[in-house]
């Protein structure tokens, strides 16, 4: 948008432009938040269930942002005595997801979605971090992935952006759709289909169906990654769209860990990448990443720096060879069995494991939350703090030493007095349980007795 009028970003918006037809040529980018507006800015006031942002706008423009987009019978702030554009909707959110399609058109970047019911932010991270080297990349920000999120993600994007990574989230069916609407991807990935949002949604079939609508709603020249041997997507295979397959059975495989390095069979192509990902679900998701990249023609090879976004099996060495693995930010059964099966090849002492609810998941979340109990004893969990009434099932179907607790301050509170030196201690639940106040409590109690 930088370098157009306010004409023109009316016009992409489908608004009215009722004030500022001279502002400098474009706004550098999109916020919903006046306490992130800076000067240049764009600022969208988008109603919410109890607020409707357009109020702030005045504001907005008082602080220099470079205009506001706001709702029918928002003409009015026109009056406020600041300079700046004033564009008016009958839906501000519609008008900024306008906007952000205008933009990605006027990019000419490449797009590639990446979406699945776990494991889609870390996919994204790994592609940003595998194309970097070969074209200029930008990637989503850490839960820019709503039908709110995505648009300002892609208005965040400059001129001379090449490909754009974008991570596209749901709870619901029609939200994918909504969302491929907006980003127009050239490749869509899904990275999985697991038990997630069955509150809503009913049964993994449903499941699949939604995140399916990124492929049925694709261009028919564009590419789909899916997951091999995925039975629930077989039957959500556009005709004529381009499909590859990662994983066991599929067009790209790994062939070899060895020293840091992953090496892979890409349809017949040796890929290496020196990236050390001891976690069996991560080499995965590189899978899907390098198909991903080897279908907008990018080849990865060499070293790979990734930054992975906070909270998703971040390991933070504290003292006395104590280990926290701070995988918090969400849970699901799929990604709880993952990270057990982490903890488990990965710990040199005790095995510490901190379950907290898995949310969403509808009439049998019981018997979800007693099989991860089960698991966790298969994979030789030696210590179970549950957390929650939902987590505490999992004690079910666990056999050793267990310990309950209400809520994440007392979950805090009861692995630090059970901390002995060289634990591995993995934090886990849906991020409605606020489980990252164990690690910073495990962090302050090494600390304070390292």
């Amino acid at each position: 948008m930088r370098e157009w009028t306010a004409d023109r970003v009316a016009e992409e918006a489908g608004a009215r432009l009722v004030r500022g037809a001279g502002a400098p040529v474009g706004p550098r980018r999109a916020v919903i938040d006046t306490r992130r507006v800076e000067r240049g800015d764009l600022f969208a006031g988008l109603r919410g269930e109890h607020v409707d942002g357009g109020d702030f706008a005045g504001q907005a423009l008082e602080d220099g942002a470079w205009g506001v987009l706001v709702g029918a019978g928002g003409a009015d702030i026109a009056d406020v005595p600041a300079d700046g554009a004033v564009l008016v909707a009958d839906d501000p959110l519609v008008a900024l997801q306008r906007l952000a399609r205008g933009w990605r058109r006027a990019l000419g970047a490449q797009v590639i979605a990446v979406t699945g019911s776990t494991g889609k932010t870390s996919t994204k991270d790994l592609l940003a971090a595998i194309l970097r080297p070969h074209r200029a990349t930008v990637a989503s920000p850490e839960n820019f992935n709503t039908e709110i999120g995505l648009p300002l993600a892609i208005l965040d994007a400059p001129r001379g952006t090449e490909v754009l990574v974008l991570e596209l989230a749901m709870r619901g069916a029609g939200q994918i759709a909504e969302l491929t609407e907006i980003a127009e991807p050239d490749v869509g990935v899904i990275v999985n289909v697991g038990p997630v949002h069955l509150e809503i949604l009913g049964t993994i079939e449903a499941v699949a169906e939604a995140k399916a609508e990124l492929l049925r709603d694709m261009g028919r020249d564009g590419t789909g990654v899916i997951p091999a041997r995925e039975p629930l997507l077989d039957g959500h295979r556009p005709p004529g769209l381009e499909i590859v397959t990662f994983g066991e059975g599929g067009d790209v495989t790994l062939a070899a860990v060895e020293d840091g390095r992953l090496r892979i069979d890409a349809a017949g192509t040796p890929v290496t990448l020196e990236i050390d990902l001891p976690q069996a679900h991560q080499r995965v998701n590189a899978l899907a990443a390098v198909a991903a990249a080897r279908a907008i023609g990018v080849t990865p090879d060499g070293p790979v720096e990734v930054a992975f976004s906070a909270m998703r099996g971040e390991r933070i060495d504290l003292p006395r060879e104590v280990v926290v693995i701070n995988d918090c930010y969400n849970a699901n059964p799929m990604s709880m069995r993952a990270a057990l099966d982490d903890l488990a090849m990965s710990a040199r002492g005790r095995r510490v494991a901190v379950l907290g609810d898995m949310l969403e998941l509808g009439s049998d979340e019981l018997a979800f939350h007693r099989e991860i109990g089960r698991h966790a004893a298969q994979r030789g969990v030696d210590v179970l703090v549950t957390v929650g009434p939902l987590g505490a099932a999992m004690a079910d179907e666990f056999d050793g030493e267990t310990h309950a607790a209400r809520d994440a301050a007392q979950a805090a509170q009861v692995t630090a007095e059970l901390l002995a030196d060289g634990d591995t201690v993995l934090v886990k639940a849906s991020r409605g349980v606020g489980l990252e106040a164990v690690a910073e409590k495990l962090a302050e109690r090494t600390v304070a007795h390292g």
